[in-house]
């Protein structure tokens, strides 16, 4: 049997919920290489060095909307660690987090587009969610 390199990922994401309540969600790129291309997913990213998760999502967050948000600003979600549902035969561990009264006109967004989803509206994109934004959004609505 061929030995199969098994990716690991370790990462962060968080719901941004905006001024008014709505959610502030990443429309993917629809590019080869990257995780869930087309898909509506959380903004967030790789753990860097020996950053740790809180400093991560900062990083990247401020990276991908252009928005400075500070540490203290975000409420830690929970976390995950086993199988990679985004990534077929690797393994993750990540920590979600979240954030709110961002104000939507001020994003800078750097990769994809931005979503912005009235709360009533959530049914209606459920379908295209990626499979980890879907988690976190149950996670965070059972809470």
């Amino acid at each position: 049997m061929k030995d199969k390199q098994l990716r690991h990922r370790e990462t962060t994401a968080a719901i941004i919920i905006d001024t008014f309540g709505r959610y502030l969600f990443q429309l993917r790129d629809n590019a080869v290489g990257i995780t869930s291309p087309g898909k509506i997913g959380l903004f967030g990213g790789h753990r860097e060095g020996d950053e740790t998760f809180l400093e991560c999502i900062v990083r990247e967050l401020h990276e991908e909307i252009g928005y400075f948000v500070p540490a203290d600003h975000f409420e830690h979600l929970g976390s995950f660690h086993g199988e990679d549902i985004d990534s077929k035969g690797g393994t993750i561990h990540g920590h979600l987090f979240v954030v709110r009264d961002i104000p939507a006109e001020a994003l800078s967004v750097t990769e994809g587009s931005l979503l912005i989803v009235e709360p009533m509206k959530l049914t209606e994109i459920e379908p295209r969610l990626a499979p980890t934004t879907r988690l976190a959004l149950k996670a965070y609505l059972n809470a």
